[in-house]
């Protein structure tokens, strides 16, 4: 019976692989120019020179009621095209006898690695074009490809032959064992990056010791993932670069952003690692400077221990740092006109103690991505480490002035430690602190009534920001923070962030409020 069983089932099966073999829709008929395509012309965002793009799509439709056979499909630059293809799977740049189903479509992939080089002599930027051919003469259709190919300056750690990379030695573990980044120190020539191309950066690019790293006005560096500035001992770095007429394109300004050129990576938060400015490394100067879309935008180490700040930063935006904006370990800070927004942990870290004075700045975040535990501004004098807190003098955290809101009720948590002197003070500021619980009714760092403290400020009133979530800080007529500075500070600083003067009594924050832009 078990056999009379399997061998019904076994000619049931043959039948069906029969009939549908005898489909009519398997039988494909000439391609006869009547494809339809999702676009017909597909462009890819700015890729730099001898680096692939992201992958592109477009699809491919038959219409009718048969089975379409494409003889062929071929990039109209041959195998010469700096374009690559894959066409319904298979890669390549030519393909035969391409067939699609009926009332059915196909994928075609579409990248682009280009070596600008091959392509003129004199332009750093250059629109390169080519484009993908249906079939042969009268029924022949087509999509063209067009992508900018973008000149750079690549800097990179060497390979040696036995395939390890070049590293930067930060110091030894507690097994005395060496701690090592990828990375590489700058040379001479390179020690001054110039605005004549984008500087592309694989690894931590560093700062030797005793050296500075001047950067121009309109200077652009792209860090690929993992990578950074480093800052060795007693080096300095130095960007400054101008205001822009155009705010929109920001033709002055100095940028650190990631390598990834795509619109949908415009606001990526975690592309790149930060700018490193290491313990005994001095002088640095950041003025109109955006640093966006890093693990951390500043990490500053220590103080170098003289007497006029290791930092000044001014006119300068740090948005979308996957942690931390501006992470200060005992560093020595002067900050003005300073905006930092939408950071996954705190925008402005000040820990291990230090010395700091902000005027003017805006502190905020509207962070988005995740669930956030810490406020826009967390000040400390302690740092966990593997052999317990170590403690360090708060000698001053000053805020005039400032900004310091955001997304939740508590925009400001002080975490004093004991054996360390802890000195902060707050003037004319607008100040997120919705305390709803009371958790820190009882809290004498708390004490808003303590003009020692906290003097003339704000709370809790919206600063009606344009739009903060897309980091236009910008503020309205109408603010909480409009009228509320103090004058002998905003005398101190004239200018806002766009250079306009500031008329007393100034509004806090690094904006004079104005109106509503129009959409």
């Amino acid at each position: 019976m078990k056999k009379l069983t399997y061998l019904f089932y076994l000619i049931v099966s043959i039948l069906v692989l029969l009939s549908i073999s005898c489909r009519e829709d398997f039988d494909s008929v000439p391609n006869s120019g009547q494809l339809s395509f999702s676009q017909d012309t597909v462009y890819l965002d700015t890729v730099f020179s001898n680096t692939s793009s992201s992958t592109y799509q477009f699809k491919v439709y038959n219409k009718s009621s048969n089975t379409i056979n494409i003889p062929k499909i071929e990039l109209g630059k041959g195998q010469e095209s700096f374009f690559r293809l894959n066409v319904d799977g298979l890669p390549g740049k030519s393909f035969d006898d391409i067939q699609i189903l009926p009332k059915d479509s196909i994928f075609v992939f579409v990248e682009v690695t280009a070596d600008i080089d091959a392509l003129t002599a004199d332009e750093t930027q250059f629109i390169y074009e080519d484009e993908v051919l249906f079939d042969t003469d009268i029924n022949q259709q087509k999509v063209d490809l067009v992508a900018m190919i973008q000149d750079a300056v690549f800097l990179f750690p060497q390979r040696f032959e036995d395939g390890s990379k070049e590293s930067l030695l930060l110091g030894l573990d507690e097994n005395d064992e060496e701690i090592r980044i990828e990375g590489f120190f700058l040379d001479q020539e390179n020690l001054h990056f110039t605005n004549e191309k984008p500087y592309v950066i694989y690894g931590f690019a560093g700062v030797p010791p005793g050296e500075t790293l001047k950067i121009d006005p309109g200077a652009r560096l792209h860090f690929h993932a993992n990578s950074g500035l480093i800052v060795a001992n007693n080096a300095s770095l130095k960007a400054e670069g101008e205001l822009s007429a155009d705010q929109n394109l920001l033709e002055k300004e100095i940028v650190f952003q990631g390598d990834r050129l795509e619109p949908g990576f415009e606001n990526v938060p975690g592309q790149w690692a930060a700018v490193w400015l290491t313990a005994g490394s001095t002088n640095h100067i950041f003025n109109h400077v955006t640093i966006k879309n890093s693990t951390v935008g500043i990490l500053m180490d220590s103080n170098d221990g003289g007497e006029e700040p290791t930092l000044s930063i001014k006119n300068t935006q740090i948005y979308n740092a996957a942690t931390v904006g501006l992470l200060a370990r005992t560093g020595n800070v002067e900050a003005e006109n300073l905006v930092v927004n939408n950071c996954g942990q705190a925008s402005v870290n000040l820990s291990y103690g230090g010395k700091y004075n902000f005027r003017h700045c805006t502190i905020a975040n509207y962070w988005s991505n995740s669930f956030r535990q810490f406020p826009a501004l967390l000040i400390e004098n302690s740092i966990q480490t593997p052999d317990g807190v170590l403690v360090e003098d708060l000698v001053e955290a000053s805020f005039s002035n400032c900004i310091i809101y955001g997304s939740e009720n508590i925009e400001l948590i002080l975490n004093r430690a004991e054996g360390a002197a802890f000195n902060y003070s707050f003037k004319n500021s607008l100040l997120r602190f919705n305390d709803i619980n009371n958790t820190y009714a009882d809290n004498p760092l708390y004490d808003f009534e303590d003009n020692n403290l906290f003097e003339s400020m704000i709370l809790n009133e919206t600063p009606l920001f344009f739009n903060p979530s897309a980091n236009s800080l910008k503020i309205e007529l109408d603010s909480g923070a409009s009228m509320i500075g103090d004058d002998d500070i905003s005398n101190l600083v004239p200018l806002d962030l766009l250079g306009n003067l500031r008329i007393n009594p100034s509004d806090a924050g690094a904006y004079n409020a104005s109106a509503q832009p129009e959409d």
